[in-house]
């Protein structure tokens, strides 16, 4: 790599040129804090003097092709390291299979140090600096970030941004009276304020954890809006964002490609507000933004926003001031599965074609499950003006259905944080399993079960036809069904969304080139889809995309063009046979399966099936 220029060098070119905005933003927050700012740019020359050759040259590679992250060939995959192979050590020895799957963006679900039992999945962080022993240490992280580079895969960590472990170092000290690390949390000595807050603020666990504020031991209150054991941090207090944002740099340099900032959206706090999608919550994000741009050009910034479109897209920030580089497309997952229930294509058509009018630079990562539960947000007002469909009696049967409870259905799933009284439950399990492939394993089935598995890669086809990065998680390329043991550990039992959290199970995997089994036509199948997108220019993301009517109300057609090549994508919702198409001249053919079409107006679609249509030239 030819005229590297001199680390310091470098660094203060890429300084100097963001100074002016990184200082305006710093101070609109932290007003007259001279000294902190010096204390925040010392710290990112501290940073960007500990990062390494190998990744000093990766940063300039992908600076010369800043749109590497666009490909259609990028292909995700999340899993935990436990539970795929033991440790990270056992992932870097798996790292051949994951080539198999065609996985080049791996995310590492939480394994940063965290207590036992009051972790929250990993989501309470007691060491930013330390990996879970049980996992390996912080060395096996480096030399796994280092495999993966040279095998093409880019690593995604989770970084917890807005609160730190009641075990945390700073919360020890905060709790044993310490005023400056007291300082670095909401602490109060009475509830008056924290009533206030409680007024405005949303409660995010209302029936596993209430409440806004956990009251210690020594009669003081803590702001703790996830779980009693995460302390919200205080980013109005500049030490808290140096120091978080130091954080999130000593990851970087250890190899991490991508972050992803968890619960971004509830980082500020301000009495007599939501907390939730503040202004200054922009503000931080345009300045981590900055920060790796100085330190770590090729790392990307994945923003967590749960939420509806209209406030997800704002964290992509400008074209001037750009934010996060990509976002989840939550809302599609949730629409996904609400069609497969109905059956009726409406809500997700209208939800791709608010998608689509996006600009294209607006990237999303697309999947069908994660490692959490799906939550119902859908947009209840539309359906109640269209069709008169009620809110909660909605949310009943969209859960009543996917736990099996609903006449005729196969799917098996099990509620999250149900309350009755509020009818607001969310939903857990296996992709396998919500599509009706454990039930057709159980009865025995060979029919039901050639249409669950049919099922399963019509809707893995949906999720690679939308713009944007396909994510796969763990198990779901081998069809792994839910796994019930969770309710025998003491640990996990009171969290069912460990039904889609289970090992990995190899045995199956074995089975991945035997197209007799399920899991042979599982692997295969998708392995052919994802070869297909990888190969076919329309999938492009520049690609114009578009939805048309279908002529039917259980299919849905997204059309795609790119130059001149076109691709109609049809995809049955319902579990009959269907006949639909779009109005177009000329013949198709179909890339899947081979079919050749001379008309595509009307062409008969097996029972949630799909097809994907390539105008002949």
């Amino acid at each position: 790599m030819k005229g590297i220029q001199p680390k310091e060098t470098v660094f203060e070119q890429r300084l100097s040129h963001r100074m002016d905005e990184l200082h305006n933003l710093y101070n609109s927050l932290y007003p007259q804090q001279t000294e902190s700012f010096e204390n925040f740019t010392s710290m990112l020359r501290g940073a960007w003097s500990q990062r390494k050759d190998s990744l000093r040259v990766q940063d300039e590679k992908r600076k010369e092709n800043p749109d590497w992250f666009r490909r259609r060939d990028l292909l995700g995959m999340m899993l935990y390291v436990n539970a795929f192979a033991g440790t990270l050590k056992g992932v870097e020895e798996k790292l051949e299979y994951l080539q198999e799957c065609r996985v080049n963006y791996l995310h590492l679900m939480p394994l940063l140090e965290s207590p036992k039992g009051r972790s929250d999945g990993g989501y309470a962080v007691s060491n930013f600096r330390a990996v879970q022993p049980e996992l390996g240490s912080m060395e096996d992280l480096e030399r796994l970030a280092d495999s993966c580079r040279e095998k093409g895969i880019s690593l995604c960590l989770d970084f917890v941004m807005n609160h730190t472990s009641e075990e945390h170092d700073w919360a020890k000290r905060a709790r044993s009276g310490e005023k400056e690390y007291q300082d670095r949390y909401f602490f109060y000595n009475s509830w008056d304020i924290p009533r206030e807050f409680e007024k405005t603020v949303p409660q995010v666990f209302p029936t596993t954890a209430p409440g806004s504020f956990t009251q210690l031991e020594n009669g003081q209150i803590v702001m703790t809006n996830f779980y009693p054991y995460q302390w919200d941090l205080n980013y109005g207090n500049p030490v808290v964002f140096t120091e978080m944002t130091e954080n999130l740099l000593y990851l970087t340099n250890r190899g991490i490609d991508v972050i992803r900032l968890d619960a971004v959206p509830y980082i500020w706090k301000e009495l007599g507000t939501s907390c939730r999608n503040l202004p200054q919550v922009h503000t931080l994000s345009r300045m981590l933004r900055i920060a790796c741009e100085i330190v770590c050009p090729s790392v990307l910034l994945l923003g967590e926003v749960v939420m509806e479109p209209a406030k997800v897209v704002p964290y992509f920030g400008t074209t001037e001031k750009p934010e996060c580089h990509m976002l989840y497309n939550v809302t599609t997952m949730a629409t996904t599965w609400h069609t497969l229930a109905t059956g009726d294509v409406s809500l997700l058509r209208r939800q791709m074609e608010a998608v689509c009018s996006l600009p294209k630079d607006f990237l999303f990562l697309n999947y069908l499950r994660c490692h959490d539960d799906i939550g119902w947000g859908l947009d209840y007002p539309w359906l109640k003006e269209q069709f008169g469909i009620e809110e909660v009696p909605h949310k009943k049967y969209l859960n009543d259905y996917f736990t099996g409870k609903w006449p005729g259905s196969d799917s098996r799933g099990e509620l999250y944080n149900d309350d009755p009284r509020l009818g607001d439950a969310r939903l857990c399990g296996t992709t396998a399993s919500l599509c009706g492939v454990e039930a057709a394993d159980f009865e025995r089935n060979p029919f039901k079960l050639e249409r669950a598995v049919s099922c399963d890669l019509a809707l893995h086809a949906w999720m690679l036809s939308q713009s944007g990065i396909p994510v796969i998680y763990s198990g779901d390329e081998i069809g792994q069904l839910n796994d019930w043991n969770y309710r025998h550990n003491p640990e996990k039992q009171e969290d069912s969304r460990y039904i889609h959290r289970g090992s990995f199970q190899w045995d199956l995997a074995e089975m991945r080139f035997d197209s007799n089994t399920r899991q042979g036509k599982q692997f295969e199948g998708l392995r052919r889809l994802e070869m297909i997108r990888a190969q076919e220019p329309c999938f492009e993301m520049q690609a114009d995309v578009w939805t048309e009517d279908s002529g039917s109300s259980h299919v849905l057609a997204l059309c795609r063009r790119m130059g001149k090549r076109e691709l109609v994508c049809l995809f049955n919702f319902s579990p009959e046979f269907v006949h639909a198409g779009v109005d177009r001249e000329g013949s198709y053919t179909e890339l899947m399966y081979g079919t050749h079409y001379s008309q595509i107006r009307e062409i008969q679609l097996y029972p949630n099936g799909f097809a994907w249509l390539l105008r002949d030239e």
